[in-house]
């Protein structure tokens, strides 16, 4: 079965562009012995997304989160952990309501995910390397222990990054194949899975 995309689609801010992305048939990919037993592949194409990842999802619900808490106004700065997707779309968000962001990655992550930071406005300040994302987990955290003016949305611990997959990317999925038998979904925070 295939869908014509819209012709043009109009959003007032490019916040309002995150979900509502395609699913892909990618047969392909299978193997021939998949194929002939009438197994089906979908992809669901998140890199639609502002972004590029899904996780334009789990930043806009962290955001949108802090808004209705009343945690954000004058004076405040977001900071959070990263390896790289997360960050991205927080900057971007941040970006487009005007709050300045910090994000703390390990010094060995790629110059190409730093570039994309930055060109959202973001700070970057590095962890040590050999401790990984748990290294920056820890000084993030530490960060906003030690500034009141930091706010940290923590995508690790808050309850609205997998609320949002459940109240926008799960209906999604069933809406465009009602019949799923497995998903697969690569693991970062665990809010896609969760």
């Amino acid at each position: 079965q295939t869908c014509a995309l819209p012709i043009s689609v109009r959003y007032e801010r490019i916040t309002d562009a995150v979900g509502s992305t395609p699913l892909v048939g990618v047969d392909a990919l299978l193997p021939d012995a998949a194929r002939a037993a009438g197994v089906h592949l979908w992809a669901k194409i998140e890199f639609f997304g502002p972004t590029g990842s899904i996780k334009d999802r789990t930043a806009k619900a962290l955001i949108e989160s802090l808004e209705r808490d009343g945690r954000l106004g004058p004076g405040v700065r977001l900071i959070e952990p990263t390896s790289g997707n997360t960050g991205a779309a927080l900057a971007m968000h941040a970006a487009a309501r005007g709050i300045p962001i910090t994000l703390v990655m390990p010094a060995n992550a790629t110059e190409e995910r730093r570039q994309m930071l930055r060109a959202f406005g973001a700070e970057i300040v590095d962890s040590p390397a050999d401790l990984g994302s748990n290294g920056a987990v820890e000084l993030a955290r530490t960060m906003a222990a030690k500034d009141p003016n930091y706010v940290l949305p923590d995508q690790y611990a808050n309850r609205a990054n997998p609320d949002m997959h459940e109240s926008t990317t799960g209906p999604e999925i069933l809406a465009d194949l009602p019949e799923v038998d497995v998903v697969v979904a690569g693991l970062g925070t665990g809010g896609t899975a969760t």
